[in-house]
Formats: structure tokens, C-alpha cells, sequence
């Protein structure tokens, strides 16, 4: 089951402020996009399969399975193993706020690159615990990262490793996909363990699982995290979003509010990738991108040679046609640029312009 649903997932050839009634606080106006423009080999890009997304000031990384690609003047430039990236299948990538570096999760190692070069850190030669790399994110001088053999923790500024898994945390085994930060926290999703919560100002771990023990079904409403099998986790203005294979939670640090595709404006239960920005969070499922600020869902589809936008609120459903769509309906990650959108799609990589 597992080595399926990790195919699905990524595509491989290969692997509140919520409580139980709506907040009465004023949410973020939901964005629309729209204007799409898609990417291919056609215009550059060395493979159609896009697998992430990062945008840094006016550059753009992309990541691929055929390599890494900046985006920058209107030009792709593509980076293999021949440049000294670790493996061509490229998972994960953020970017340093600190130092402006780039940090590349792939399916071969993790790689730093900086200064136009490209360091990489393997099981050989540090103190990663697996070469896959599903997720990377900078945390200060820190670098987390989730893989196939557990979380790991970088410590820039004394270059030491700390390797986290079920010896050592409260995980059920060493299979981590995903991993973000903030308020001094960070929190990991790990396969069949639900969310794992690391403390910093304590240095300890707490856990986050469905309480109800069903893995078919989501028994008691709102009782936790929907489903233990995470796949991504995002953290933006107090609110912790989580996404699983089964549906989508997220968590105001007090209460859990769960969402599916057939209670709510989630285009499918089946979700790849999360990311909030500011109350707004994106989720990449393998029927489209929907959007939501915990009040109204958008989500984009492809309609033919066009696209469609779904609207939900208050159980209500209406769409509107658009004449661009995404690039693709299997969606894995998604990044923001002033007023554009970037989303990786399983056949190519697409641009929305904001209009409204």
C-alpha cells in the first residue's frame, strides 16, 4: 500500500483559529486567479513531470525530474548531476532567508547550493538519515528536512546533524514526507503517525493523531487530525494546516476542524501538497487546486482546451468557465510571486495572474 500511495503522491515512475462554530474574525479575501500560462519542454523546461515550486524575489526554482530549473528573465536554465546536483529527480526546494542559499531535496541526496555551486549531503558523507528528500524547509540557521528514513536537523552555524525517528520520537516508523516551522515550533508528517510537533524552546516532541484509531473513516468529527498517513504540513498566522490522503485538517493550537470532499468546497480527499499563505491555504490534490480562508473554497480545474472555477460557501456551489486553465488536474505543489501563482503539475508547470 504504501510504495502505491507514494507513487500517486508524487508522480514517480520510481517511489483553528478554528473552533466547532466559524470565527467571527475578519479572514483574508480569497484571491481568484486566472490568465494561466503553462510551461513544457516545449518552452524550455527538461521534463514535463514538475514536482515543486519555490519562488525567490523575481527567480523562480523549479523542480523536476530531469533536474532543477531557475526561471529567471524568461528563461528556464536547467541543473543536472553533470553540474553537481545530488540526483535529477528533484522533490523539495527552499530557500534561506538568512543567506539567500538554496536548499534542494531529490531522490539522490540533499543539496546546498551556493555561490553557483552545489554541495551535497548524502548517508555517506554526513548525518542524513535518508537519501530521499520528500521536504526542506530553513528555519533561521537551521535546515529541516523530511525523508524516507526519518526527519533530519541541520544546524548551519556548527554543521551538526540530529537524525529523528521512531527511536527517538514519537513516530510509528521512519517515513516522514513533509515539514514546516514556525513560533519557534516545527512540525513533521509522518506515514501513519499523524503530525509530530518539535518544541524548541524545550527541545521536546509531542504528537497529533486521530484519536479514533479508524484508518477507512473519520468516526468522530473534528476530534483531531483526520487521518495518521500525512502528507503535508503548512503553518501561517497561527493556524497549522494539514493535509492527508483522506481528507485535510488544520489546527489553531486549541481546537481541529476536518474537511472532505463531499462536506466541503475540497476538490478531492486525496491530497499531495499544502501550503497557507497568509490565511488562505492552497491544497494540490489529484483533481485540481483548491483554495480556502476557512469560510469560501475556489477551486481550479481543466475543462477541456479551457478551465473552471468552483465556488463553495455556506453549502452552496457555483462555477464560472475560464478560457486558461492549470497545466494539469494532478497537482503537487504550489508558490507565490507578488500577484501570481505558480503550481506544479504532473504534465507541466503554470502561471496565474490575480484577478480579484
Amino acid at each position: 500500500m504504501k510504495k502505491i500511495l507514494l507513487i500517486a503522491a508524487f508522480g514517480l515512475i520510481l517511489p483553528t483559529m478554528m473552533l466547532a462554530t466559524e470565527p467571527v474574525s475578519k479572514k483574508d479575501v480569497m484571491p481568484e486567479y486566472g490568465n494561466w500560462k503553462t510551461y513544457t519542454t516545449k518552452d524550455g523546461l527538461p521534463a514535463n513531470k514538475i514536482y515543486c515550486v519555490r519562488t525567490d524575489g523575481d527567480r523562480v526554482w523549479i523542480g523536476t525530474s530531469h533536474g532543477l530549473v531557475l526561471y529567471e528573465n524568461e528563461e528556464f536554465k536547467t541543473f543536472t548531476t553533470e553540474d553537481g546536483l545530488a540526483h535529477n529527480g528533484v522533490l523539495s526546494i527552499d530557500v534561506s532567508e538568512l543567506t539567500g542559499d538554496v536548499w534542494i531535496g531529490t531522490l539522490g541526496g540533499m543539496n546546498l547550493f551556493s555561490g553557483g555551486e552545489f554541495i551535497t549531503f548524502n548517508q555517506f558523507n554526513s548525518g542524513l538519515a535518508n537519501d530521499v528528500i520528500y521536504s526542506v524547509v530553513c528555519d533561521g540557521k537551521d535546515v529541516w528536512c523530511a525523508t524516507g528514513g526519518g526527519a533530519g536537523h541541520y544546524d548551519t552555524y556548527n554543521e551538526e546533524w540530529a537524525i529523528y525517528t521512531e527511536r527517538n520520537a514519537p513516530m510509528h516508523e521512519p517515513w516522514t514526507y513533509s515539514v514546516c516551522a514556525g513560533d519557534n515550533k516545527v512540525w513533521i508528517a509522518a506515514w501513519g503517525g499523524g503530525v509530530i510537533e518539535w518544541q524548541k524552546e524545550n527541545q521536546t516532541f509531542r504528537d497529533y493523531v486521530d484519536p479514533d484509531g479508524e484508518m477507512e473513516i473519520d468516526l468522530l468529527p473534528d476530534d483531531g487530525v483526520v487521518h495518521d498517513i500525512t502528507t503535508a504540513v503548512s503553518y501561517a498566522n497561527g493556524m497549522l494546516w494539514v493535509a492527508t490522503y483522506f481528507g485535510m485538517s488544520r489546527y489553531d493550537g486549541n481546537h481541529w476542524k476536518g474537511y472532505f470532499d463531499h462536506d466541503s468546497g475540497l476538490a478531492s480527499n486525496f491530497i499531495n501538497f499544502i501550503k497557507a499563505n497568509g490565511d488562505v491555504a492552497f491544497i494540490c490534490t489529484d483533481e485540481g487546486l483548491s483554495s480556502f480562508n476557512g469560510e469560501e473554497w475556489i477551486t481550479y480545474k481543466k475543462n477541456g482546451s479551457g478551465g473552471q472555477r468552483v465556488y463553495y460557501k455556506d453549502g452552496q456551489t457555483s462555477t464560472k468557465a475560464d478560457p486558461t486553465s492549470i497545466a494539469h488536474e494532478f497537482t503537487i505543489g504550489v508558490d507565490f510571486q507578488g500577484d501570481d501563482i505558480w503550481v506544479a503539475t504532473s504534465y507541466g508547470l503554470s502561471r496565474g495572474e490575480r484577478i480579484k
